[in-house]
Protein backbone atom coordinates (compact mmCIF):
# COMPACT_ATOMS: atom_id res chain seq x y z
CA UNK A 1 0.00 0.00 0.00
CA UNK A 2 1.34 3.36 -0.97
CA UNK A 3 -0.19 6.79 -0.49
CA UNK A 4 -0.63 8.90 -3.59
CA UNK A 5 1.40 12.10 -3.82
CA UNK A 6 -1.74 14.12 -3.06
CA UNK A 7 -2.40 12.20 0.16
CA UNK A 8 1.26 12.48 1.13
CA UNK A 9 1.24 16.24 0.48
CA UNK A 10 -1.99 16.62 2.46
CA UNK A 11 -0.41 14.90 5.46
CA UNK A 12 2.68 17.12 5.20
CA UNK A 13 0.55 20.27 4.94
CA UNK A 14 -1.75 19.33 7.80
CA UNK A 15 1.22 18.50 10.03
CA UNK A 16 2.70 21.91 9.19
CA UNK A 17 -0.63 23.58 10.00
CA UNK A 18 -0.67 21.75 13.34
CA UNK A 19 2.71 23.27 14.25
CA UNK A 20 1.13 26.73 14.28
CA UNK A 21 -0.67 27.99 17.38
CA UNK A 22 -4.25 26.75 17.78
CA UNK A 23 -6.68 28.95 15.86
CA UNK A 24 -3.97 30.63 13.77
CA UNK A 25 -5.15 31.77 10.34
CA UNK A 26 -3.06 30.17 7.62
CA UNK A 27 -2.93 30.32 3.84
CA UNK A 28 -2.11 27.88 1.09
CA UNK A 29 0.77 30.17 0.14
CA UNK A 30 2.25 30.02 3.63
CA UNK A 31 1.99 26.23 3.85
CA UNK A 32 3.37 25.82 0.33
CA UNK A 33 6.40 27.90 1.33
CA UNK A 34 6.87 25.99 4.59
CA UNK A 35 6.52 22.53 3.10
CA UNK A 36 7.71 22.80 -0.50
CA UNK A 37 4.34 21.59 -1.82
CA UNK A 38 3.67 23.42 -5.11
CA UNK A 39 1.20 26.27 -4.59
CA UNK A 40 -1.46 25.02 -7.07
CA UNK A 41 -1.41 21.64 -5.32
CA UNK A 42 -1.60 23.28 -1.89
CA UNK A 43 -4.62 25.30 -3.03
CA UNK A 44 -6.32 22.19 -4.40
CA UNK A 45 -5.67 20.28 -1.18
CA UNK A 46 -6.94 23.03 1.11
CA UNK A 47 -10.21 22.88 -0.82
CA UNK A 48 -10.49 19.11 -0.37
CA UNK A 49 -9.52 19.28 3.29
CA UNK A 50 -12.09 22.03 3.90
CA UNK A 51 -14.79 20.03 2.09
CA UNK A 52 -13.99 17.09 4.37
CA UNK A 53 -14.43 19.29 7.45
CA UNK A 54 -10.77 19.24 8.50
CA UNK A 55 -10.19 22.93 7.74
CA UNK A 56 -12.42 25.94 8.36
CA UNK A 57 -12.12 28.67 5.76
CA UNK A 58 -12.84 32.40 5.85
CA UNK A 59 -12.76 34.89 2.99
CA UNK A 60 -11.74 38.52 2.99
CA UNK A 61 -9.37 40.47 5.19
CA UNK A 62 -7.94 38.21 7.84
CA UNK A 63 -9.22 35.26 5.86
CA UNK A 64 -7.50 31.99 5.20
CA UNK A 65 -8.07 28.76 7.01
CA UNK A 66 -7.40 27.01 10.29
CA UNK A 67 -7.76 23.49 11.61
CA UNK A 68 -11.44 22.72 12.18
CA UNK A 69 -10.63 20.94 15.44
CA UNK A 70 -7.60 20.32 17.60
CA UNK A 71 -4.66 18.49 16.05
CA UNK A 72 -5.10 15.72 18.62
CA UNK A 73 -8.65 15.14 17.27
CA UNK A 74 -7.59 14.78 13.62
CA UNK A 75 -6.12 11.43 12.62
CA UNK A 76 -3.94 10.30 9.78
CA UNK A 77 -6.94 8.28 8.56
CA UNK A 78 -9.04 11.49 8.47
CA UNK A 79 -6.48 13.23 6.26
CA UNK A 80 -5.95 10.27 3.92
CA UNK A 81 -9.70 9.72 3.53
CA UNK A 82 -10.26 13.42 2.83
CA UNK A 83 -8.04 13.11 -0.23
CA UNK A 84 -8.38 9.45 -1.26
CA UNK A 85 -11.84 8.50 -0.06
CA UNK A 86 -12.48 5.54 2.22
CA UNK A 87 -9.51 3.34 3.06
CA UNK A 88 -10.13 0.07 1.22
CA UNK A 89 -7.25 -2.40 1.09
CA UNK A 90 -8.78 -4.71 -1.54
CA UNK A 91 -11.81 -4.62 -3.79
CA UNK A 92 -13.52 -7.40 -1.82
CA UNK A 93 -14.02 -5.12 1.20
CA UNK A 94 -15.53 -2.43 -1.00
CA UNK A 95 -19.24 -3.24 -1.20
CA UNK A 96 -19.56 -1.02 -4.29
CA UNK A 97 -17.00 -2.89 -6.41
CA UNK A 98 -16.81 -6.47 -7.61
CA UNK A 99 -13.66 -6.57 -9.72
CA UNK A 100 -11.81 -9.62 -8.40
CA UNK A 101 -11.73 -12.70 -10.60
CA UNK A 102 -11.34 -14.87 -7.47
CA UNK A 103 -14.27 -13.36 -5.60
CA UNK A 104 -16.62 -16.35 -5.94
CA UNK A 105 -14.36 -18.97 -4.33
CA UNK A 106 -11.82 -16.96 -2.36
CA UNK A 107 -11.09 -18.38 1.09
CA UNK A 108 -9.33 -15.21 2.26
CA UNK A 109 -12.13 -12.80 1.40
CA UNK A 110 -14.04 -13.33 4.68
CA UNK A 111 -10.93 -12.18 6.58
CA UNK A 112 -10.11 -9.07 4.54
CA UNK A 113 -12.60 -6.94 6.46
CA UNK A 114 -10.55 -7.55 9.60
CA UNK A 115 -7.33 -6.71 7.75
CA UNK A 116 -8.88 -3.53 6.39
CA UNK A 117 -10.19 -2.52 9.82
CA UNK A 118 -6.78 -3.14 11.38
CA UNK A 119 -4.97 -0.96 8.83
CA UNK A 120 -7.56 1.81 9.10
CA UNK A 121 -7.42 1.54 12.89
CA UNK A 122 -3.65 1.97 12.84
CA UNK A 123 -3.99 5.12 10.73
CA UNK A 124 -6.83 6.37 12.92
CA UNK A 125 -4.61 5.88 15.97
CA UNK A 126 -2.06 8.42 14.75
CA UNK A 127 -3.09 11.97 15.54
CA UNK A 128 -2.05 15.03 13.61
CA UNK A 129 -0.41 16.36 16.78
CA UNK A 130 1.90 13.33 16.89
CA UNK A 131 2.78 13.82 13.22
CA UNK A 132 3.50 17.50 13.86
CA UNK A 133 6.19 16.78 16.46
CA UNK A 134 9.60 17.92 15.30
CA UNK A 135 12.17 15.17 15.67
CA UNK A 136 15.87 15.77 15.43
Amino acid sequence: MRLTSLADYAVVMMAAAARHPAGARLSATLLAEETGVPLPTAQKLTGRLAAAGLLETARGTGGGFRLARGADAISLADVVEAVEGPIVMTSCVDTERHECALEGGCQVRPHMGVVNSTVRGALAGLSLSSLAEVKS
